[in-house]
């Protein structure tokens, strides 16, 4: 008989008629508390994917900013509602046509671009909407996923991406070279990438690409795309 594998207790995600896991638990409040660190007090605010408004309600109470959360399932729009955050009930991949150009200060994604059908559209809208953005990610790149492709020949399950390849929510993997060529393509300037590993954020961490299990970015917009640096 195989042995079990465990992982560590996961949060429930919102999509679809199911709830499906994302991040462990302790994962979830240190996402929040670093994507917090880069949002300026009194900043208009729109979270793409906000789930039940966790970190939007956290802005709410600590940082008296101007939030508006974006999110399809219905179960947790209503959450979203219920912790006071104003939410609009769309689909990332249908674009964001009912937000003006330049309608916020800062635009948030977090863990969910891999799970968006058409994620370069999607950046490409939090560029219209808002001239920073800030982004969580997973890396694909994690030597462990490496390892267990090229070792076991199988889709790789590991503690941050804790899904068998018929039941995950990601539709696309990439690396943390993956999204930053893609970031700077779209017209982005990097202003910050901090991989996150073992659940510690590291700043110029060494071999980031081969160790991070996921990385923030905080992004500007500038007026032409930049040459893709090298990692």
């Amino acid at each position: 008989m195989a042995e079990a594998t465990t992982h560590p207790p996961r949060r429930q995600v919102w999509g679809g008629p199911n709830y499906r896991y994302c991040l462990p638990d302790s994962m979830t409040a240190m996402t929040d508390e670093l994507l917090m660190r880069e949002i300026p007090p009194g900043s208009r605010v729109v979270d793409l994917g906000c789930g039940d408004g966790r970190l939007l309600g956290g802005l709410l109470e600590t940082h008296d900013c101007s939030v508006l959360g974006i999110e399809f399932d219905e179960d947790a729009v209503i959450g979203a509602i219920g912790r006071g955050v104003g939410v609009l009930k769309l689909d990332l991949d249908d674009g964001l046509p009912d937000l003006p150009d330049d309608s916020f200060d800062i635009a948030v994604l977090s863990e969910t671009l891999q799970q968006v059908k058409r994620p370069k559209r999607v950046l490409k809208e939090m560029k219209r909407i808002a001239p920073r953005a800030v982004v969580m990610v997973p890396n694909f790149g994690h030597w462990r996923v490496r390892l267990q492709v090229a070792l076991r020949g199988r889709a790789p399950v590991t503690s941050s991406l804790p899904f068998e390849w018929y039941d995950t929510p990601n539709l696309h993997v990439m690396s943390m070279r993956d999204f930053r060529d893609l970031a700077q393509q779209i017209g982005f300037r990097i202003l910050k990438e901090l991989p996150i590993v073992r659940g510690v954020a590291v700043e110029r961490a060494w071999g980031a690409n081969l160790r991070a299990d996921s990385a923030l970015y905080v992004l500007e917009r500038c007026d032409a795309p930049e040459e893709p640096q090298g990692s």
